[in-house]
């Protein structure tokens, strides 16, 4: 079915197949994804499930209909593997708790220390806002912002601002709080 939704010939229908999903392996390997050829075909998956429902009621070039659930794939990937990657740090953190750790931590610079009080101060969400916006270097920041983004439900421009207020807030906080420092 999914075939002919792509060609009623089945060898040009083959041959779209093919270049849809090399192209498909092309934008998750661009987008720095190892993994790129099993997105790939889970993006395949689920288009081959819903071919049934789309195809009599799409028009276009049905190569745009697998970029587009191309998209969710990447979203769910990386939502799953940020959780994966939360619950592996929170279980090393746990097991590597220990006296020595404190120690480092109270010979930190107060800069430091402020910023952590801050941190936590901050309501959970903004939290997590600051700390992944500030994630990544070059194009992979942005694609990491974009992501958050479409997380929150927000645009990437008030995405910005809501970042930029919060850090403006941590500042301050941050400054109070080593202004106290001193004055003791």
């Amino acid at each position: 079915m999914l075939l002919r939704w792509l060609d009623a010939d089945r060898e040009r229908a083959g041959a779209k197949y093919e270049a849809i999903r090399l192209r498909l392996i092309k934008i998750f390997t661009c987008r720095g994804f190892r993994e790129a050829e099993d997105l790939a075909d889970e993006t395949i998956n689920r288009v081959s499930a819903k071919v049934a429902e789309v195809a009599s009621d799409y028009r276009g070039d049905p190569a745009l209909y697998f970029y587009g659930v191309s998209q969710k794939v990447q979203l769910e990937y990386l939502r799953r593997s940020r959780l994966l990657d939360a619950e592996v740090s929170v279980d090393v953190t746990a097991n590597l708790a220990s006296p020595a750790d404190s120690i480092l931590v109270d010979d930190a610079e107060p800069e430091y220390k402020c910023l952590e009080r801050c941190l936590e101060r901050l309501p959970a969400d903004n939290r997590k806002i600051v700390l992944e916006y500030y994630q990544q270097e070059k194009r992979a920041k942005i694609d990491h912002r974009k992501l958050l983004a479409a997380d929150l439900g927000i645009a990437v421009n008030a995405l910005r601002i809501r970042a930029h207020r919060i850090r403006r807030a941590l500042e301050t906080c941050v400054r109070d709080c080593l202004e106290q420092q001193t004055a003791h």
